[in-house]
């Protein structure tokens, strides 16, 4: 089991290694296709993550029942060959139409995180998952420390120039799991057949009514999302904008997410939930979330930005922990279909979270402002947070002592 785990660190941490790449570069790439400055170019931005969130939302839990159908690694393999076309089409696009055709397909492959934790589930003990999800935090994490910088640094030698290494990441990772990356779905644990009236968003959650505790957390864990992206969409537009950081500063800072995060993800999580037990480690995670984004808001400098990451990302241990509490009432034969619904929900805030980020921003930071107040989507997403905080506390309650 601890073999198949590493493998599926190191498939997860190279592709998340090519999607810190990006992040640094893309408003300048927006910028340079749409000729508009950087606070119009966030509300493009927000529209190319709602197109790669509505075609992810659709595609996951498709994705989740071919892998409970023909088993996990071959579905991952052909989602990682079209994350790297994806790179292509943004390295050589001539307009911003060519940037959204390339985020139809990367939605299209970015459901295979969705088959990823589905693996982790398979090789999993019930008492291990929350732990082996974590990982998968640390993956991100670590990939974060090396992705950014790369981008940050390569943007020197031109805008094109990350997305080809995030390419070519992309194709290395689809050898590497060829070769490497063993099955982890054994056949007689296979579904039989597909039921397509169900593989879509909607059914989906439907298949899921017979699980109170899935159903009852589905929408603290859509809040928990959507105020994550005042942070994920305004991040690089909004450091910036407000202190004036280059590629290179903005790609240093999310190293020092990741830092965080993986020391978080990687062993904090496993320490924090035997030390407190699952449900108080959601709660004090979740408030961690929320004093790290009201601080965020206020942050006046650049000394302040890189202070305030370290409440928010010890917010992290909350995540895994509930997403562990959500699998371990699912039977084996289910977690991809539970995979694939999770990430369909992650994918319709997605879909909803970065336009009204990204809009906030521009409201506040604009030609003609509400407020002149940058730091607005990070506040909106605080309440948003406090929000999911108390349905969270009401469904643990629910589930008794």
């Amino acid at each position: 089991m601890k073999a198949s785990l590493g493998f599926i660190f190191v498939t997860i941490l190279i592709d998340v290694i090519g999607i810190g790449i990006i992040i640094p570069v893309l408003p300048k790439l927006i910028e340079n296709l749409s000729g508009e400055g950087l606070s119009e170019a966030s509300r493009i931005g927000g529209w190319l993550m709602f197109s790669y969130a509505i075609v992810q939302f659709a595609c996951a839990p498709l994705l989740g029942a071919l892998s409970d159908r023909f088993g996990r690694r071959p579905v991952i393999l052909i989602a990682l060959f079209g994350l790297g076309v994806d790179y292509l089409f943004h390295a050589y696009a001539p307009t911003l139409g060519w940037l959204f055709v390339g985020r139809v397909l990367a939605g299209m492959s970015g459901a295979s995180f969705t088959v990823a934790t589905a693996y982790i589930a398979d090789i999993s003990t019930p008492e291990k998952k929350a732990q082996n999800f974590g990982l998968v935090g640390a993956a991100f994490g670590l990939g974060f420390i090396i992705g950014p910088v790369i981008g940050g640094v390569a943007a020197k030698w031109g805008v094109q120039v990350p997305f080809l290494i995030a390419a070519g990441l992309s194709f290395m990772n689809l050898l590497y799991g060829f070769f490497v990356l063993p099955e982890s779905l054994t056949p007689e644990n296979r579904i039989k057949k597909i039921e397509w009236k169900k593989a879509n968003p909607i059914g989906s959650i439907i298949k899921f009514k017979d699980f109170p505790v899935v159903i009852g957390f589905l929408v603290p864990f859509f809040l928990i999302y959507i105020a994550s992206y005042s942070v994920q969409s305004t991040w690089t537009f909004y450091t910036m904008y407000r202190f004036d950081w280059d590629e290179a500063m903005v790609g240093y800072s999310l190293a020092a997410v990741g830092i965080v995060v993986a020391i978080v993800q990687g062993g904090l999580v496993k320490l924090v939930v035997k030390k407190i037990g699952e449900k108080a480690t959601i709660i004090v995670g979740m408030s961690l979330w929320i004093i790290g984004l009201f601080l965020f808001s206020i942050a006046s400098n650049t000394i302040m930005m890189f202070a305030f990451i370290l409440p928010y990302c010890l917010g992290g241990v909350a995540g895994p922990t509930l997403q562990g509490i959500i699998s371990n009432v699912v039977p084996d034969n289910m977690q991809g279909q539970l995979q694939g619904m999770l990430t369909s929900v992650i994918s319709l805030t997605s879909i909803v979270g970065p336009p009204i980020m990204t809009y906030i921003f521009y409201a506040f930071t604009g030609d003609d402002p509400i407020l002149h107040f940058p730091g607005a989507p990070f506040a909106v997403g605080g309440v948003v947070m406090i929000i999911s905080l108390v349905i969270t506390m009401n469904r643990l309650g629910r589930q008794g002592s």
